[in-house]
């Protein structure tokens, strides 16, 4: 990934809560047909340090589990935010003219190797804490409890379980903090006037406007 040192974000405790806000992971791995993209829910789980652990599952019929080059790390990349900035947000555009379009967005990159897990115990753990976590945002949460006990072990046989020990992680949040000071603002302003959509990424340059 392209670093400008500007857009670069190492503090790990605000990469693992990009990981954390945007489970949705695009794991990237080489195979006998080249490159290969799933996009997962990951689990991540700040031990072992200092990049921690993350956990998914796939389907049996998936051939990533089987196919996947060992002696290559695999990538996972997590989307955070991300809006299109229009030049006329910025006064500078009536000062000078010299002015473009460009995207914000955040992005984490974990690298590590990747390991097939199919112990039963393991996959049932994993399956029940992925559940609770996104079941915790409803009402009436769901759990394994509420399926038949022969139906769930059939769909934990139907699954096998991935771990990647992230070796490195790199962050980039392009969040106008190339511009100046007066264009950030004028950034933020645009992007909260579009509403909800861009919600997100004006926070993060309101966050980046005292830097």
């Amino acid at each position: 990934m392209y670093q400008p040192s500007h857009f670069e974000e190492r503090r790990p405790e605000v990469l693992r809560q990009m990981i954390l806000a945007h489970p949705l992971g695009e794991l990237i791995t080489l195979g006998p047909q080249g490159l290969n993209a799933d996009h997962i829910p990951m689990e991540f789980d700040p031990e072992p340090a200092p990049h921690g652990t993350l956990r998914c599952h796939v389907a049996r019929a998936n051939p990533v589990w089987r196919e996947h080059r060992s002696d290559v790390e695999a990538l996972v990349v997590f989307r955070g935010p991300s809006a299109y900035v229009s030049p006329s947000w910025y006064p500078s555009k009536q000062e000078t003219g010299k002015v473009v379009p460009t995207y914000n967005y955040a992005v984490v990159h974990a690298y590590g190797t990747l390991r097939v897990v199919e112990d039963p115990v393991w996959l049932r753990a994993l399956v029940d804490r992925l559940t609770r976590r996104h079941e915790a945002m409803l009402p009436q949460p769901w759990n394994l409890a509420d399926a038949p006990e022969d139906y769930i072990q059939s769909m934990l046989r139907a699954i096998v379980g991935l771990e990647i020990d992230v070796s490195r992680m790199l962050g980039k949040w392009k969040t106008s903090q190339n511009r100046s000071l007066a264009d950030r603002a004028g950034v933020a302003r645009g992007l909260a006037r579009l509403g909800d959509t861009a919600a997100d990424m004006a926070q993060l340059v309101n966050q980046n406007l005292g830097n």
